[in-house]
């Protein structure tokens, strides 16, 4: 896959930053993703909805992905890149390497669950068959704040 430029991936970013006001909006944890296809347009997008939807799986990556296939008709998003506002989790950064995605752009380090380089690091195990590119740290200060604002808000408190 050619690299992402910084302009693509800032804008790309602007959708996954939407998606999760939209979390927000209903409570959720402000986590937003969209998947692009090879030619760089949103095919999929996707926030949490745990609270919203009582899933425990329904993480931002994973709705994102979903609708993504559905637009592409396959499973297999090698040549698709998500982009995310905070580090994959393990369960997120595994269904990425399942459905074989080229590209892994994200916002925010997760010291706490991250898996694609700060706690673990799923996408360059070398028992994993894939390997997407990864690229951390995209509008990271816009996407940690997010976070830090909502778990600092009352409700969370």
């Amino acid at each position: 896959m050619n690299n992402m430029s910084r302009k693509q991936a800032d804008e790309a970013m602007s959708v996954a930053l939407a998606e999760a006001q939209c979390a927000a909006e209903h409570h959720d944890v402000p986590i937003g993703a969209c998947v692009l296809d090879a030619q760089g347009q949103v095919i999929g997008r996707g926030h949490n909805v745990r609270e919203r939807d009582l899933d425990p799986l329904a993480h931002a990556e994973i709705e994102a992905m979903r609708e993504a296939a559905a637009a592409l008709g396959t499973w297999n998003l090698a040549d698709c890149t998500l982009v995310v506002t905070l580090e994959p989790c393990p369960m997120c950064a595994g269904a990425c390497l399942q459905t074989h995605v080229g590209r892994i752009v994200f916002g925010a380090w997760d010291a706490k669950l991250g898996a694609c380089g700060s706690v673990w690091d799923l996408p360059r195990d070398p028992h994993v068959g894939a390997t997407p590119e990864v690229r951390g740290g995209v509008r990271e200060a816009e996407c940690a704040s997010l976070l830090t604002s909502f778990f600092r808000s009352p409700d969370h408190e």
